[in-house]
């Protein structure tokens, strides 16, 4: 275990989630700059903690050059992730499905792809926790989702909206340089 303090371990972990946060955040900024011809600082970012969740499951499995494929990996994944959410019109604003959902399936897969735990078997193993996860937290989200649409509902105004829940809920603008103008 990583909380075991070895230090060689401790370093490694250091060294392979620096890399491919590093990585990721290079590739997601050359494949959608390629994409869409412009620079985003956002995908450059968000390709950065794809790379973080990416490495997560296995960082002290990898070696430094399994980390970098890693990163850039999650790098691409999160460009074409934004995308598909986008698509699909979700909700998220910030990417949060791309970075850790996607991101975090391609990472718990890549600890059977990559590193020292590599395999068909562990690949298995690992495709299992991404089933049994994936089912557990859609059912939980079911029944939560369901249970508070039922009694309190799930959204609020379209005034609360606009306007900004920090206003509405705590009394107060958190970002007053972003509300809407009444001119």
């Amino acid at each position: 275990s990583v909380l075991s303090a070895d230090p060689a371990t401790t370093s490694l972990v250091l060294v392979t989630t620096s890399l491919a946060a590093a990585a990721g955040g290079v590739s997601a900024f050359i494949v959608s700059t390629l994409r869409y011809k412009n620079y985003d600082l956002t995908m450059f970012l968000n390709g950065i903690l794809g790379g973080l969740v990416g490495i997560t499951a296995g960082a002290d499995q990898m070696t430094p050059n399994d980390a970098v494929l890693i990163g850039v990996i999650a790098g691409v994944v999160i460009v074409f992730g934004v995308a598909l959410v986008d698509k699909l019109k979700l909700d998220d604003p910030v990417g949060a499905v791309a970075v850790h959902l996607i991101c975090g399936i391609w990472g718990t897969l890549a600890v059977g792809i990559f590193g020292a735990m590599a395999g068909f078997d562990q690949f298995l193993v690992q495709l299992a926790g991404v089933g049994i996860v994936g089912a557990f937290c859609s059912i939980s989200t079911f029944i939560i989702l369901g249970t508070l649409k039922a009694t309190i509902g799930l959204r609020v105004s379209e005034t609360e909206e606009l306007e900004g829940l920090d206003r509405h809920e705590h009394g107060m603008n958190a970002y007053p340089d972003f509300g809407l103008n009444e001119h």
